[in-house]
């Protein structure tokens, strides 16, 4: 222990003696470099926010919009590294070359290879959409040209307009505008269309440095960006008469719409673990009607119900122990197809039914009560089975009502009392569907809504002429990219339509131009050269108040008259859960607002 002290002093006389010794520039030094670690050690770089500035442009060689080109390349100097991103569908140069340039890096700047196919006295434009992007972030630079001419002029003619959605009248941002020479029209074909420009978010375009010519002109809202029209998973628009560009044009209006599918086709056909059957189509289905071959029993008991977007059907069958079935889709009277649906001898089916219910906020009112929604058709109610608690006494007095219009709804009434609290349980077994389906058990705690938020208004319409009219309640539900149509009404000539115990809140109106007098919206042809029948929208919100009645007059202009009007400009609210009751089976439950929950296990 004492060696140990005493090495220790001996070490710390030594250490001291250094010191001393020490060159007091060196102590200096260290302790200057000291600091200076010190100081970046405390200002460590950040991320900072994300680079989304486009690559500029530097220099041209030769320069833009030269005259009498001989040039076999051309050279493009940028700010920063670029890259090329899908520059075999974003780039084009027109008019079109039998051999195409050759585009490639070369540090900061873009080559071009042109081959040695130019045409004499022609005006030339590499147009690059979206097919150059900085290195880092993939900023693109949009809708640079690159003009030139190997003659003496220049072709100087533009063409400009708006682009817009056919059924919403909103601008539509970064929408392919298409100019294509009538001559070779090539919407349809393997060919894109290589004069082209994309909208801004205000959906305005400009075609530039185009020659005197016949030309056809097309939008197109694609995903895949090929610029050429694929059928009804896209938007489409065009102008029913080709233009003659001699001069300047501008105001040009296109309005896109989806085509309905000229071959009709059965997207999908199953049967899930309910023992429902599903089935999906390519298009909507008018009065539609399913009928099942080789198996008379099953076809006469059967039951099927199209969805209002009458794109989707579903049917429940009462016995599930076949093999396979043939099912006739037709269409009025028109066969559509013959579907196939086949099931594996091992499948097992629950036969399960789905309750849910129109108690968004756990509260009812008078006017409505109850409805309950049904995963299956119902056959029967056990009122036995179903139990409601006002506060803690039990009520029998209810009464339940099946749905004559739709099989699958039921309404419970009951004389509701204010500042109570409910129950509702629904034993196992409360809804009996027709091939063995019973419902889970469950409940719900609601109370009554005394507000009575509901009110009447009339609509005085006031036509330009006698032509067919469709009148569209509405309300507007763009976060969810949709109108929710409220109430519809077709009718020819002037008139007052009445509404009565509407639920409160913000509406407006929605004027079809009935053109066929079909009663519906009719979509547009490209084929056919048929624009999508007129939608115009009133400017203006009506909120309907609790217990008011309120007459709103509304003239319809002309359609030679009729300018663009999109939705209001104050969005009304999201649409209540009970107002835009659908009974779309795709979204089953198709009530939202809740499903009978499980039930509360006694304490």
């Amino acid at each position: 222990m004492n060696w140990s002290i005493k090495k220790l002093k001996t070490a710390l006389k030594t250490l001291k003696i250094g010191l001393n010794t020490f060159p007091p520039f060196l102590v200096l030094i260290l302790v200057l470099l000291s600091c200076v670690g010190g100081c970046a050690s405390m200002q460590q770089p950040s991320g900072g926010p994300r680079d989304s500035i486009p690559p500029k442009i530097l220099n041209e060689t030769p320069p833009n919009l030269t005259r009498n080109f001989t040039a076999k390349n051309i050279e493009i100097e940028f700010d920063e590294y670029v890259k090329l991103q899908n520059e075999f569908t974003e780039i084009s140069i027109s008019p079109d070359l039998d051999l195409a340039p050759v585009y490639r890096i070369k540090k900061r700047s873009l080559i071009i290879e042109l081959p040695d196919s130019l045409a004499e006295n022609t005006t030339y434009s590499i147009n690059f959409g979206k097919g150059v992007v900085d290195f880092n972030e993939g900023n693109s630079l949009v809708n640079y040209r690159y003009v030139f001419a190997t003659g003496n002029e220049i072709d100087s003619l533009s063409l400009s307009g708006n682009v817009i959605s056919a059924v919403t009248k909103e601008p539509l941002f970064d929408v392919n505008v298409m100019l294509i020479p009538v001559s070779q029209d090539s919407i349809f074909g393997k060919r894109k269309a290589n004069i082209f420009t994309r909208t801004d978010s205000s959906g305005n375009f400009r075609l530039q440095n185009l020659s005197e010519n016949s030309y056809r002109i097309y939008a197109l809202r694609e995903t895949n960006n090929d610029r050429i029209f694929n059928g009804a998973d896209e938007e489409i628009a065009f102008l029913a008469d080709s233009i003659y560009l001699d001069e300047n044009k501008s105001g040009i209006k296109l309005k896109t719409f989806r085509e309905v599918p000229e071959v009709f086709r059965t997207v999908d056909r199953r049967i899930e673990n309910t023992g429902r059957v599903f089935f999906n189509f390519n298009r909507q289905v008018r009065n539609g009607n399913l009928t099942v071959l080789d198996n008379p029993k099953i076809n006469d008991e059967k039951f099927f119900e199209f969805v209002p977007s009458k794109d989707t059907a579903y049917m429940w069958l009462p016995d599930l122990s076949f093999d396979s079935l043939r099912v006739v889709l037709s269409e009025d009277t028109r066969v559509l197809d013959t579907i196939l649906i086949r099931r594996n001898q091992n499948d097992k089916y629950s036969r399960a039914m789905t309750i849910t219910d129109n108690l968004s906020n756990q509260r009812v009112d008078q006017i409505k009560n109850i409805r309950y929604t049904a995963s299956a058709p119902i056959q029967s109610v056990d009122l036995s089975k179903i139990k409601l608690l006002e506060d803690t006494t039990q009520r029998t007095n209810i009464q339940v009502t099946l749905d004559t219009a739709n099989n699958r709804r039921a309404t419970l009434s009951y004389r509701w009392k204010p500042k109570r609290t409910y129950l509702i349980e629904l034993q196992e077994g409360a809804f009996i569907g027709y091939f063995g389906e019973r419902s889970t058990a469950g409940q719900r705690k609601f109370t009554f809504d005394d507000t009575d938020n509901y009110g009447n208004m009339i609509l005085d319409i006031q036509l330009p002429d006698s032509n067919a009219y469709i009148v569209e309640l509405i309300r507007d539900n763009r976060s969810q990219d949709k109108i929710d149509v409220v109430s519809s009404h077709p009718i020819v000539g002037s008139r007052k339509i009445a509404l009565t115990q509407m639920p409160g809140g913000d509406y407006s109106v929605r004027i079809v131009y009935d053109e066929n007098s079909n009663q519906e919206w009719d979509t547009g042809s490209v084929r056919l050269r048929r624009q999508p029948e007129e939608l115009w929208y009133w400017n203006k919100i009506i909120t309907i108040r609790p217990n008011w009645e309120q007459e709103e007059i509304i003239k319809v202009p002309s359609r030679e008259t009729l300018t663009e009007q999109s939705l209001p400009a104050t969005s009304p609210p999201k649409a209540q859960s009970d107002i835009t009751e659908k009974n779309n089976a795709l979204d089953e439950p198709y009530i939202k607002s809740g499903t009978v929950t499980p039930r509360e296990t006694e304490e």
